[in-house]
């Protein structure tokens, strides 16, 4: 199973309990992962050859992408790779965030749509989408942007006026609304996740009327798509009732 979002962890505590032989994988990206009741791997394949050979070696039969939305390139690799190797492919999805009654979306298909969208100066921004594209960002110097993070950054924050807060989801709705307040967020930007873990930042800005940037999720090859782990194991006890 490639995890790491809190369907991952509902997933990998489901197959232990049934006694299933599993492995959970990590990418790696997260200093300190959270447990898991299943023997875990941490770190990338090394590419499509690799994990093809490791999915021989270690003569696997199933594999589940309950990977983020976001993780473009694992999920299109593990395609690839399980063609290769022969093996049995399905994601373990969940669905979009949808704009409702009181939402201010601008939908943006990238990073860059997101960083054109903003004001060039004097926003206050929660930049909600994790570590890896804050760089991204420093075109526009001018405003100020406040970060979640898991890991506290290692270095100086690439953004000339911005601030850091560590924790970890789930998130609720009264700290994300608290949150805004205090750093007096006129905008956020947010990947289209999905899931009740991370919703809570964009019930706020509904109730706060504020203006969301959301990126759209990337556009990945075709497999199958499963909206909940009943639907996995299903899926697990099918594929097996083939011989597959």
């Amino acid at each position: 199973m490639l995890g790491g979002t809190t369907e991952a962890t509902a997933l990998a505590t489901a197959l232990a309990d049934l006694g299933h032989d599993a492995i959970f994988s990590y990418a790696g990206r997260t200093g300190n992962p959270a447990d898991q009741p299943l023997p875990t791997r941490v770190g990338g394949f090394g590419g499509t050859d690799a994990m093809a050979a490791y999915l021989k070696d270690k003569a696997i039969t199933h594999v589940v992408d309950a990977t983020h939305p976001f993780a473009a390139g694992i999920s299109a690799n593990a395609v690839l790779a399980c063609k290769r190797a022969g093996v049995a492919l399905a994601a373990l999805e969940r669905p979009e965030w949808q704009a409702g009654e009181g939402d201010l979306w601008t939908r943006v298909g990238d990073i860059a749509g997101a960083v054109a969208a903003l004001p060039e100066a004097r926003a206050r921004v929660f930049l909600a989408i994790g570590k890896q594209h804050i760089g991204d960002f420093a075109p526009k110097p001018g405003n100020f942007y406040l970060l979640r993070l898991v890991d506290p950054p290692k270095g100086p924050l690439p953004l000339p006026d911005a601030h850091a807060v560590i924790a970890r989801g789930p998130f609720d709705l009264a700290g994300d609304r608290a949150l805004m307040k205090a750093h007096r967020i006129s905008h956020v930007v947010a990947k289209n996740s999905g899931g009740a873990g991370a919703e809570a930042k964009i019930t706020a800005a509904r109730e706060l009327g504020l203006p969301v940037i959301m990126i759209d999720r990337p556009v990945l090859p075709g497999r199958p798509v499963l909206a909940g782990v009943g639907a996995v194991l299903r899926w697990l006890d099918h594929e097996a009732d083939r011989g597959v």
